[in-house]
């Protein structure tokens, strides 16, 4: 019988050259008959041969539902980590702005003094700013200028082309007469580089910048004249005060001697009397208003922007900034208005105003053309007096005028003014 039950499995089995597999291959093939099954089981059972009762999936849990069940709480934990991160960074930007607080009012405290006011009638407000920190890496070459050509960091600054190489002479020889010597021409041009050179005359010419030199080489009074609010920020930058003069002004006197230094800005005025220079109140009349028909204005003629003395201040160089970003995005503005409108103009909604501190200066030493032929030419008081600057602004006739100024002033001509009329022609 045992023999009859091995003979079939021995013949199944044999191999190719009619002898008995081995134990081991025997296995071998049981295996692999046992995979095959197990596959085509799987393809066509993929839920296996059990219905998927509760208890059945309380007992055998699928491993997608535990994926997914780990994949939620691990959401679930990252969001409570994100929470809590962002309250953490919520009270670190607190604590930033705290302490930005103590420092800026610890600075305070060292830095001011503060005080209690005192009796009725004796306090008085601080208008001085404090001057910037130098910044020598703005313009090395021009500093060195400076350092050689200023005195006290203070320097008179004139802007010139060849187009008004007459009035520069006269300009720069008055200056050398009185006997300054501080004094700077920033030269626009070859030629005025050259003649500056030629007569001994300080003179400064800038690196090569299109958007300037195309002005300063062509350009006449009004856009030359809006070219220094941009050329003056490198000097106030480098911790200088600057005098900034027109060529159209003659010097009879130092004017270094008659500042008063103690605001951010110090102009020259276009009034022609004490009210228009230093302000008056002016009444508006409106008669349909009836009872209310007077309206009360404060009135002041502006500041002459051709001649300004300007202290290395942050507001200062911010009035600089606002005047000249205005005239790039404003080309038909011109730049006295809007140098004046920026000192004046009040904060407002919608506009923040400039915080810097002015003076007007003396109308009778710091003079315009105005006052002297419509007031002092007539007035055998006030022709006793010497002016620091006589400034030719209100006449287009400049170099005849100025001529005849040095003539009255310098020569003593006592008629040298009297063929020219008040106004212009």
């Amino acid at each position: 019988m045992a023999s009859r039950r091995e003979a079939p499995l021995m013949r199944g089995g044999s191999g190719g050259g009619g002898q008995p597999l081995s134990r081991g291959s025997r296995i071998a093939a049981a295996v692999v008959v046992g995979v095959a099954l197990g596959c085509v089981c799987a393809f066509f059972y993929p839920e296996g041969f059990f219905s998927s009762a509760p208890d059945s999936a309380i007992h055998w849990p699928r491993r997608a539902d535990s994926v997914a069940c780990d994949t939620s709480r691990e959401v679930a934990n990252l969001k409570s980590q994100l929470l809590s991160l962002e309250r953490k960074n919520a009270e670190f930007r607190k604590q930033i702005n705290e302490l930005s607080m103590k420092v800026q009012l610890a600075g305070q405290g060292k830095n001011e003094v503060l005080h209690k006011a005192g009796p009725f009638g004796t306090v008085k407000a601080l208008r001085t700013n404090p001057t910037v920190a130098p910044d020598l890496s703005i313009n090395p070459r021009l500093a060195k200028i400076l350092e050689q050509v200023a005195v006290k960091k203070e320097l008179i600054v004139a802007l010139a082309n060849s187009n008004v190489k007459e009035m520069l002479e006269m300009w720069f020889t008055n200056i050398k007469r009185v006997g300054i010597s501080n004094y700077l021409v920033v030269a626009l041009d070859d030629s005025i580089e050259n003649f500056c050179k030629s007569n001994d005359v300080p003179v400064y010419r800038r690196d090569p910048d299109d958007g300037i030199d195309n002005i300063g080489k062509t350009g006449g009074n009004h856009a030359v004249s809006g070219l220094k609010f941009r050329i003056l920020r490198e000097f106030l930058q480098l911790g200088y005060s600057v005098l900034l003069s027109d060529i159209d002004i003659i010097f009879f006197q130092n004017p270094f001697n008659y500042l008063y230094r103690d605001s951010d800005v110090e102009s020259m005025s276009d009034g022609h009397n004490n009210m228009t220079a230093y302000g008056f109140n002016d009444v508006f009349d409106e008669p349909s208003m009836g009872w209310a028909r007077y309206a009360h204005t404060m009135r002041i003629w502006v500041y002459n922007s051709g001649f300004f003395f300007i202290r290395p201040t942050i507001p200062s160089i911010e009035l600089l900034d606002r005047v000249a970003g205005r005239l790039s995005r404003e080309p038909k503005s011109w730049d006295q208005a809007v140098f004046n409108e920026e000192l004046f103009f009040p904060s407002h909604p919608g506009y923040a105003g400039l915080h810097a501190s002015k003076r007007t200066m003396d109308i009778y030493l710091f003079m315009n053309s105005k006052v002297l032929f419509k007031t002092v030419r007539k007035d055998a008081h006030l022709q006793q007096l010497k002016p620091v600057i006589v400034h030719l602004n209100y006449h287009p006739d400049k170099s005849d005028r100025m001529k005849a100024v040095i003539e009255f002033y310098v020569n003593g001509k006592q008629n040298a003014l009297e063929h020219f009329p008040d106004g212009s022609e």
